[in-house]
């Protein structure tokens, strides 16, 4: 069990595993399922560092991803969340689905996901003037990274704004 996190249930949520009709389309976010550790450096190109944690589990019968994303309170040692994002492969759009809810920033975001090269790529919907992508990079069995660009009106040019960099649990 991870370090933060007790054991929580909701009847028909959580899933042994991917769904074995969509299970090779599934591999994509599949392949993050479990307990990372994050190091993460917000307001770029002056960071803030923190240290947080992610969980990633199969939900909805195996046919989603859901993760909770989170910081470590260095006072009280405990894990406060940011929010959660559940994903899901849409076989009519060839891509993923992707909604992210922070309750404490009062946000909704959505995102349509794909693996572009070796990356995976999240390119915001409908957010008018602005737009953003989070992109998983450096995808290993055991790290990867994870990046959030912007770009002004106008067309104007992406810019990292946050970064993180994110380690399974060691398993034992």
């Amino acid at each position: 069990m991870p370090r933060y996190v007790k054991d929580w249930r909701i009847e028909g949520l959580p899933a042994q595993g991917p769904a074995r009709d969509l299970r090779d389309k599934l591999r994509l976010f599949g392949q993050f399922v479990g307990s990372w550790d994050i190091v993460e450096h917000r307001n770029l190109p002056s960071p803030k560092v923190t240290k947080g944690e992610v969980h990633f589990n199969w939900v909805l019968g195996g046919r989603a991803v859901q993760d909770v994303w989170g910081s470590i309170d260095p006072r009280a040692g405990r894990l406060i969340p940011w929010g959660t994002t559940v994903r899901y492969y849409d076989p009519h759009l060839g891509a993923w689905r992707s909604t992210w809810i922070a309750p404490r920033q009062k946000t909704v975001r959505r995102f349509i996901g794909r693996k572009v090269g070796k990356e995976i790529v999240l390119q915001e919907e409908n957010r008018g003037a602005r737009t953003e992508r989070w992109v998983f990079s450096d995808i290993r069995p055991d790290s990867f990274k994870w990046y959030a660009l912007k770009r002004g009106r106008g067309g104007a040019p992406w810019h990292r704004v946050e970064e993180m960099t994110i380690k399974r649990h060691a398993r034992g």
